[in-house]
């Protein structure tokens, strides 16, 4: 091969690799990264049994939060969730003030309760289970999630920035909170099942 031939290889090459670094490096990183929730596509929900007839569904209408989550090990991790409790919301006007008093959430008191996570694990292809700590009602106690990843991209209009889908579910029995109202009878059932689907944005 001639000098000529070489050196206009060589170029063509480097203009090449220089081409596909440039797209690498354009393109989101899929490894550990930095979501924040999106406060708008964020759902915090719970179930409670009403006199074992049927279960109340309820949720909390505004919460933030934050984690880390790597796409390659599977791991979501530093998850900080913080719920204003006076948002507690079970389409009943009533039922709502009662929540919200000392029987229950004492929101006066207490207007925010938190989740902090300690640790994780990968169960499964998409599935993992985050171990952290609930703070409600002045108490702080060991918590469970198990968590799905759903689905990570750049999103299809608005921000278009890089985004993850998440659901995750846990529980905790409200007694162990002193929130202790109509639990002794069953009346008003002591687990409390929380279903959580929230999609974040990466920074």
């Amino acid at each position: 091969m001639s000098t000529i031939s070489r050196f206009f290889t060589l170029t063509a090459w480097t203009i090449t690799a220089a081409f596909i670094l440039s797209i690498r490096l354009s393109q989101p990183q899929a490894a550990s990264a930095e979501y924040i929730i999106d406060s708008d596509h964020f759902s915090i929900g719970f179930l409670v049994e009403h006199i074992g007839y049927a279960k109340i569904l309820g949720m909390f209408r505004k919460a933030e939060g934050q984690f880390i989550f790597d796409e390659d090990s599977l791991l979501l991790s530093e998850l900080n969730v913080l719920i204003h409790t006076e948002s507690v919301f079970t389409n009943h006007k009533k039922r709502d003030d009662h929540l919200r008093s000392v029987d229950f959430l004492n929101v006066r008191e207490f207007p925010e309760m938190t989740f902090s996570s300690t640790s994780s694990k990968r169960t499964g292809e998409r599935t993992g289970k985050v171990n952290g700590l609930l703070t409600l009602t002045g108490k702080t106690l060991p918590m469970n999630l198990d968590v799905t990843w759903n689905k990570s991209g750049i999103y299809p209009f608005g921000h278009k920035k890089y985004t993850i889908g998440v659901s995750a579910r846990g529980s905790f029995r409200r007694s162990s909170y002193d929130m202790n109202y109509a639990a002794a009878n069953g009346w008003v059932g002591d687990e409390i099942q929380l279903i959580i689907e929230l999609e974040a944005v990466q920074q």
